[in-house]
């Protein structure tokens, strides 16, 4: 777990992929972290804004009060943070950038198309391509279970290494070829907008 940013009211790290974000993975992990650096007796304070699956990499925001917390969440439901990520899947898409909308149903352990299933929405750009694959760009503008995975697959361009939904092509790290790279939103205390990059 590396330590991107700390303040009194937030804390941001880089996630691995192959641990979960919440407990037991890397909220106990940032706890921990606190907990030694701060010397801090008790309890730690310390819960997800957003979460990353288990196999993807990349940023995670952790509010240290419940004053910061409820503030971000208010702003994760207007859609004000914003998220994006970047994805290594098979084949070139037709479009070099295009919105997909579709709506999703969180089944066991899996998400799956259904006209009855909450409305997902991202927005991809093509980056690079080579040897049969692309390299997007995803803005992220909902939430959704398993999101990003099922709308590229959908689309007939699943991630590398994400065999759940249809990858035929190992990926050579841990995890999947997915990775939340960039993060902007509005500090909860001092309403500074804040914008994190890996």
């Amino acid at each position: 777990m590396e330590v991107i940013y700390i303040d009194n009211h937030i804390l941001i790290v880089n996630k691995p992929a192959g641990i979960s974000t919440q407990t037991p993975g890397l909220e106990d992990m940032a706890k921990k972290w606190i907990k030694e650096k701060f010397k801090k007796p008790g309890k730690v304070f310390l819960e997800p804004v957003h979460r990353l699956d288990k196999v993807v990499r990349g940023l995670v925001l952790f509010a240290r009060t419940s004053k910061a917390l409820s503030r971000l969440q208010a702003e994760m439901r207007i859609q004000g943070i914003e998220k994006r990520y970047r994805a290594q899947v098979e084949g070139i898409p037709n479009k070099e950038e295009a919105l997909l909308e579709h709506y999703l149903e969180h089944g066991d352990f899996k998400a799956y198309l259904s006209p009855k299933g909450k409305k997902a929405v991202l927005h991809y750009k093509l980056l690079k391509k080579e040897k049969g694959q692309a390299i997007l760009e995803i803005d992220l503008k909902t939430g959704r279970y398993h999101q990003i995975r099922i709308q590229l697959a959908t689309i007939g361009h699943p991630i590398i290494g994400d065999d759940k939904y249809g990858s035929h092509t190992a990926f050579l790290g841990a995890g999947i070829a997915l990775e939340h790279v960039r993060m902007s939103f509005t500090h909860p205390i001092t309403k500074e907008r804040l914008v994190f990059t890996i």
